[in-house]
């Protein structure tokens, strides 16, 4: 199930590209939360064009409508939100200083973008600080069921803000048209690929920080699944040429290779310390889990930050403000995991 499952998504995602949407970014999570960040007026004048991009709603809400389907939908909660928050505005961030999530990172390096490849190494050796964190005791809590309200609350607006945004209304802003804004596929298509995408990724329960767990266990079927998605959104954006191999001229890319390196090790050691990496934050949000809203909502205001902040990068590189948050992410990241590790060790042993 895994692996034919995410090779659909992979041709899922390759298929949004040949639509429309943005090269290499059928579905990301970051970036596209920092359109919504857009959409939402959350930014000042020199924002991006804005695009409520119901790719969100397809991920969140086929996660969502699969779980009810088996009737295991179940609001969650207790798990260190406030913890999630914080780490999801770092990992909104790092992931704009790369210029795309660990999902999209995912999809580049199946799109054969070689600085992708360059910065795969970092983001793996973030997730393995994580996990020798999780060794020494570090965990980022334990969800328990509460009311289901908990769990609608952050789909409830997402939705509510999608039915605005699509009809004009209050959140209405230079793209509210369809036909205008940033590249995008038709949004009937955007929205039912993710539909199934998010269903397909709660069942799966595929994570790309996980996958990068895998990098140091045993288990390798996360690992598989990955191949799977790279291959499947490889096939149709190599073959339809909306990807071409190599370093040069690559969509939302950057060539400063050594802060991409931090920045996806940022991104991963986050992921790691907020339990899952953006689009699995967006699916974990759909079956009901109130604290990932809350790294959601973190993600949402990291980008709205790293626009106001002049940290995102663009395709001529990254900025000096940008360089600087990617070191204070690190030490601050690695100092909280440190010393949870430390406390919970000293508890253990007590």
């Amino acid at each position: 199930m895994g692996i034919l499952g995410m090779l659909l998504v992979g041709l899922g995602c390759g298929t949004l590209i040949y639509l429309g949407n943005p090269g290499n970014m059928g579905i990301c999570g970051a970036c596209f939360l920092r359109d919504g960040a857009a959409a939402l007026h959350l930014m000042g004048d020199s924002s991006p064009p804005s695009y409520l991009r119901p790719e969100l709603l397809g991920v969140v809400f086929g996660a969502m409508l699969w779980m009810m389907i088996r009737r295991r939908w179940q609001a969650r909660s207790g798990s260190h939100a406030a913890t999630r928050f914080f780490f999801g505005i770092w990992m909104g961030i790092g992931s704009l200083v790369f210029l795309g999530c660990p999902f999209r990172m995912l999809q580049r390096l199946g799109g054969l973008d070689l600085t992708a490849w360059i910065a795969l190494p970092g983001f793996i050796a973030g997730v393995g600080v994580g996990l020798w964190f999780e060794k020494r005791g570090y965990n980022v809590g334990k969800t328990e069921p509460v009311p289901a309200p908990v769990g609608l609350l952050v789909p409830g607006l997402l939705l509510l803000a999608g039915i605005l945004w699509f009809q004009g209304g209050v959140l209405q802003g230079p793209a509210a048209d369809t036909e205008t804004g940033p590249a995008h596929a038709p949004w009937m298509y955007s929205l039912g690929i993710a539909l199934v995408a998010g269903a397909i990724l709660s069942a799966t329960r595929f994570c790309a920080v996980t996958a990068g767990r895998q990098v140091f266990q045993k288990d390798r079927r996360m690992l598989l699944a990955t191949v799977a998605l790279m291959i499947g959104f490889g096939l149709v954006v190599l073959t339809t040429q909306k990807s071409i191999p190599g370093l040069e001229g690559q969509p939302a890319a950057h060539q400063d290779h050594l802060w991409s390196i931090l920045a996806m090790a940022l991104v991963g050691l986050c992921g790691c310390l907020a339990g899952g990496c953006p689009v699995r934050q967006l699916v974990m949000t759909g079956e009901g889990n109130g604290d990932a809203a809350m790294a959601v909502a973190g993600i949402l205001l990291g980008g709205a930050l790293s626009h106001g902040f002049g940290l995102v990068s663009s395709g001529a590189g990254t900025t000096p403000a940008g360089q600087t948050a990617i070191i204070i992410g690190i030490v601050l990241a690695v100092i909280y995991g440190a010393s949870r590790s430390v406390l919970t060790t000293g508890k253990s042993s007590g």
